[in-house]
């Protein structure tokens, strides 16, 4: 009998991968244990060797992983798409931020502004220099630490507004979200399963791969504020 797979994952995807790795045992009979942290330690950890079965990050950080021979060649297998959004404090003004305008408008009156250690915080970030209000707005951004969401600073009163993918501030206690990014600014995070290259059992790993990023989760999917991977 084969033992338990372990795997390491970033919180984006911590709900979906529980859900799917309850339903793949419930079927086959073989547990997947995943452990979700920061996307930036998990990589860490990943390449510093820690003996995974399979990894599930941001689809740029498993580019590298790849091209570092960390994941096994032909592997890789989009799950999800997850969508960036605007949030604030359940009990504050929530401003307009449904167009471009409106979006550096409520920028540049907020207090403070809390983002992700992930690759939507970088993709903001680079919306903020490309709108030339990086500078301006320096003093008042908040990068919540590695694993810590967005969330929990807004339900402090820490920030308030937040920007983080959907799966992790929607159902939050004391947090609202106002909205997706304005048309044309939609920032989408992909998240992608790969198997270890020090994975003991590889093939078993790729069928819990496959599984993943089958459509039939689709619904799952969007009750978890994710999407299917567009082709």
């Amino acid at each position: 009998m084969i033992a338990p797979l372990a795997g390491i994952s970033s919180m984006a995807t911590r709900a979906l991968l529980a859900e799917l790795s309850a339903a793949y045992t419930a079927v086959h009979g073989l547990e997947t244990r995943f452990e979700s942290v920061g996307g930036v330690d998990a990589a860490r950890r990943v390449e510093a060797g820690e003996p995974f079965d399979l990894v599930v990050l941001a689809d740029d950080a498993m580019q590298r992983l790849l091209a570092a021979g960390h994941l096994r060649a032909g592997s890789l297998r989009p799950i999800a798409d997850s969508p960036m959004v605007i949030a604030a404090p359940q009990d504050a003004p929530h401003p307009s931020v449904d167009t471009a305008d409106a979006l550096r408008e409520a920028l540049t009156s907020a207090r403070a502004i809390g983002y992700s250690t992930g690759p939507s915080g970088q993709a903001l970030l680079k919306l903020l220099g490309d709108w030339g209000l990086r500078e301006t707005l320096a003093d008042r951004l908040r990068q919540s630490p590695a694993g810590v969401p967005v969330a929990r600073m807004l339900a402090q009163g820490d920030v308030d507004l937040g920007f983080q993918q959907r799966s992790e501030l929607q159902g939050h206690d004391g947090v609202a979200v106002l909205g997706p990014m304005p048309p044309g600014l939609e920032i989408v995070t992909r998240f992608t399963a790969g198997v270890a290259a020090r994975c003991a059992e590889p093939a078993t790993a790729q069928q819990v791969a496959d599984d993943f990023a089958s459509p039939r989760h689709d619904a799952l999917r969007r009750r978890l504020g994710l999407s299917s991977p567009a082709a």
